[in-house]
């Protein structure tokens, strides 16, 4: 039996994510691999390295830092949150990213992007900082529209979720066939048509395809919904998901809210602890 994670994205509802994964990895429950797109990827890499608590400190301790988010550093860069800072000076310096600890765990970790040419997932096991440093995860956390488009080897990528936004089937392809799926949103969502359509065509109209996608994405997203139902019915898939909307924005300046969210999580998990180690057993 392979275990597997999976972790959707939702920008800062990934605090959700961090507060149940942080559960989970002081309980001391173990997954053979995990999978995360966009800010599931970006938060989700904490897993691997074992690192309880750092996804909700450095954003609590940046989330207003001018230098980590910004519309001066959208204007001046292109990036809403800055490469330099965010990727860089964050990771490398200030709350550093236990690089050593992720490559010695033997748990799989991959990262979901979006090839912009062709509007397809691209799914990619990422091995540590010298896999092109954090370029995976920023091309996977890389939002439309605020983000520069992120080449590697020759692609042209951004955030995961506009292709893939849950990867459970991907995974079970792959062989995981249990596997805890996080949520960032209540049961009852449904993701609807994107109101920034015609500012995407302008904006991406060099990438058809990837105009393509983002204007069918909610489809995809609500099929993705029903999938993850059927497994779950089915025994393949347990899912852990708030029961309200979080307080908390996407770009989110408020600390309090950051760790409101981050509570929540960790109640969900808490809650459903003995059914997530039944569940794996």
């Amino acid at each position: 039996m392979k275990k597997g994670l999976i972790l959707e994205g939702g920008a800062m509802r990934g605090m959700f994510t961090a507060g149940a994964m942080d559960v989970m990895m002081e309980h001391g429950i173990e997954f053979d691999g995990a999978v995360g797109v966009s800010a599931g990827a970006a938060f989700g890499c904490n897993y691997k390295s074992r690192q309880i608590g750092r996804a909700l400190r450095y954003n609590k301790r940046f989330c207003r830092d001018k230098r980590y988010c910004s519309l001066r550093s959208l204007l001046r860069t292109g990036n809403l949150y800055n490469t330099d800072f965010a990727y860089r000076e964050v990771p490398l310096n200030l709350d550093v990213f236990d690089f050593a600890t992720y490559r010695s765990n033997p748990m799989e970790f991959y990262v979901v992007c979006t090839d912009i040419e062709t509007g397809n997932p691209v799914y990619h096991r990422y091995d540590g900082y010298h896999d092109h440093s954090f370029d995976w995860i920023r091309a996977s956390a890389s939002m439309p529209l605020v983000s520069r488009v992120v080449e590697i080897e020759g692609q042209k990528l951004l955030d995961g979720g506009i292709a893939d936004a849950i990867p459970l089937q991907f995974f079970r392809d792959k062989g995981y066939d249990k596997n805890i799926v996080i949520l960032t949103q209540p049961a009852d969502y449904r993701k609807k048509k994107t109101s920034a359509l015609p500012l995407i065509r302008l904006m991406y109209r060099r990438y058809p395809q990837l105009v393509k996608a983002m204007a069918t994405r909610h489809e995809m997203y609500n099929r993705t919904l029903e999938y993850i139902a059927a497994q779950e019915a089915a025994g393949h898939a347990l899912v852990i998901r708030p029961e309200q909307p979080l307080p908390v924005e996407r770009v989110e300046r408020n600390p309090d809210n950051l760790q409101a969210a981050y509570e929540i999580g960790r109640a969900a998990a808490a809650a459903g602890l003995e059914n997530i180690r039944a569940f794996l057993r």
